[in-house]
């Protein structure tokens, strides 16, 4: 049986604008990854998120659950999917965290390394790029990737 996965990168413009604790700052879907062609090659989803794990990778993102302040879009749409009936392991990840992390990190072979599955010259490129355009407008700690799995 194969693992696919559904989700969205997310963004809290009025955070930067008017603080986190504002009531307009809201987190605000921004793009939903179908659309980027991300594909669900194992090896990533076992780097970025624990996922199909028999590489041994210790995951950036793993089982974090759907964030509580996760958008009305992307909530409606976990649901619309089937919820925690249909999906297992939703999960996020900031871009804060993502340009924190060491991408060097090898699997347990030491064959291969986060970069080479999932960096910049991946197929997860274009996830990046937009991620990295959204922070430079909103900042890295408000833009987000939310991802769940079917």
């Amino acid at each position: 049986m194969s693992t696919d996965f559904s989700g969205m990168i997310e963004c809290r413009p009025g955070a930067r604008i008017w603080g986190e604790d504002d009531e307009d700052a809201i987190w605000h879907e921004a793009i939903d990854l179908f659309v980027l062609n991300t594909g669900n090659a194992y090896d990533v989803l076992a780097c970025l998120f624990g996922v199909r794990n028999s590489f041994g990778f210790r995951p950036l993102a793993e089982e974090r659950g759907l964030p509580d302040d996760v958008s009305d879009c992307v909530r409606q749409r976990f649901h619309a999917e089937g919820g925690a009936r249909d999906n297992w392991g939703p999960t996020w990840i900031t871009w804060a965290e993502l340009t924190a992390a060491d991408w060097d990190e090898t699997d347990r072979s030491g064959a291969l390394s986060q970069h080479a599955v999932a960096g910049a010259g991946t197929h997860w490129a274009p996830v990046w790029d937009v991620m990295k355009t959204l922070a430079g407008l909103h900042g890295p700690e408000h833009v987000r990737l939310v991802v769940w799995f079917y």
